[in-house]
Order: C-alpha cells, then structure tokens, then sequence
C-alpha cells in the first residue's frame, strides 16, 4: 500500500513542512556528491550506531569522534538513495500540511523531532549492540501519520495497492490505511526481532515507535484552534538501518 494523497484541503501556507523539505533535500544533494567511501563514513558519524553509546569502549576502538547529541538529530535527515529519499518526502507531503495546520509551524518542527527521537530510542531497544548506523527521516514521519490517524480517522486517503502487475486506486479511512500500516511495521518488527534481520535494512520497530509516539504526544502539541486561527497567517491550498 502507498498513499497517494488525502482530502482534507490545509488552511495555512505549511513553512515548517517546506523547511523540512529543504532541509532534507539539500542534504541529499550534499550526500549524491560524496563518493561511496565517504558516504558510508558519513553515514557512520551522523547516523545513529547503537552500540556507539551502548558500548563505548568498542566505539573508542574503532575511531568513531565525539560528536555528542548531534547524530540523534541529523540521522533523521540522511537517506540511502533516491527511493528511500523520495518515499520519505512523498509520504510527509501527504500527511504533514494538515498536522501543522493544528499546531503552528514551531510546534510542528519540535513534535517531528521528538517523534524521530523517540522512534530511534524504540530501535536501541531491541538493538542495543547493532554496529549498523540508523539513518532515515521515516521514524519521525510516523508520528506525523499516528497524530494524523488520531485527529482524521475518518479522512479518506487515496491508495495504491499494486496486484501483481496491475496498480489499483482505491480510497481508504485514514483509520483503515494508518491502522494497516502500523500492523505492518509492528509485525515486521516482530520477526525482525526474534530473526536475523536486525543487522541491516528496514528499522522497522522505529516506525513503530514513531507512530506510537505521534498518536501518544498529538494532544500535548494541538493548539485549540480558537488560539491558533485567531492569528491569521497567509494560507493556500543493508549497510545500515534505514526509516
């Protein structure tokens, strides 16, 4: 399933939306021109590795320098290529204008990263000793769709649902597509977590997390609308872990 877009017309010019946009595809281009050595040492530095903190004697051996709290932050805004890159933007354009709406530029930029932060935390979890470094903006964007399922479950969401080599279009609730999602990732985390496949690819418990969080932490950043709308702003309509 893929979200293609939703219903619910926005009411305000989304900055902070389009900043995170910017601020991830310009990362993107910085990482397109760094040859393939570098990108993975990139990926190492600023990507959260969790036995990085989890085992710092092995994090002294092996060179990585003391960027403090800085890769907790910066993770959420490297990509492993151009699908993993233009899904993440997709799917944060579809939900992301209507969260913003209800909470103010400030306060959206400050919920997204604590979605992305407690999504990363739920990752450590299960993979403490991991040495494959956490890259992706998808935990966060999670708690972008867990806030939107909890404040538009009723929204229909147009989804793709390829049959074999057929696309099918079909509208969904909010609470049908999101609820399926989260399904996905909790079960994906699952086998993931009994198996092998937390060495590399999908962090799939930090998509979990992420959502959690986003359905959890919506209330304590929605603005009464009473607040918010009385100030009118202009308006318009496997190497490692990727989210």
């Amino acid at each position: 399933m893929f979200p293609i877009k939703d219903y619910i017309p926005r009411r305000y010019t989304p900055l902070a939306l389009w900043a995170i946009l910017a601020a991830n595809a310009l990362v993107f281009v910085f990482e397109l021109n760094l040859p393939e050595d570098q990108l993975n040492q990139l990926f190492h530095i600023l990507g959260v590795v969790p036995a990085r903190y989890f085992q710092p004697e092995w994090a002294e051996w092996a060179g990585y320098p003391d960027t403090g709290v800085l890769p907790f932050v910066a993770h959420m805004f490297l990509h492993s290529g151009f699908f993993h890159f233009l899904v993440n933007m997709w799917i944060l354009v579809v939900f992301a204008d209507n969260i913003e709406d209800v909470m103010g530029p400030l306060r959206f930029v400050l919920f997204y990263l604590c979605c992305g932060l407690l999504a990363l935390l739920g990752h450590m979890a299960f993979f403490s000793q991991s040495t494959v470094p956490v890259i992706g903006a998808s935990g966060a964007i999670a708690g972008v769709m867990g806030a939107y399922m909890r404040l538009y479950p009723q929204a229909k969401v147009l989804t793709l649902i390829p049959i074999f080599f057929f696309p099918l279009f079909i509208n969904l609730p909010a609470l049908i597509f999101l609820g399926l999602w989260f399904l996905m990732q909790f079960s994906s985390g699952v086998v993931a977590a009994v198996g092998t496949q937390g060495a590399g690819g999908v962090a799939w418990w930090a998509h979990a997390f992420g959502f959690v969080a986003g359905l959890l932490l919506i209330p304590l950043f929605k603005v009464d609308a009473r607040c918010y709308y009385c100030h009118p702003r202009s308006g318009g309509g496997d190497d490692f872990h990727f989210m």
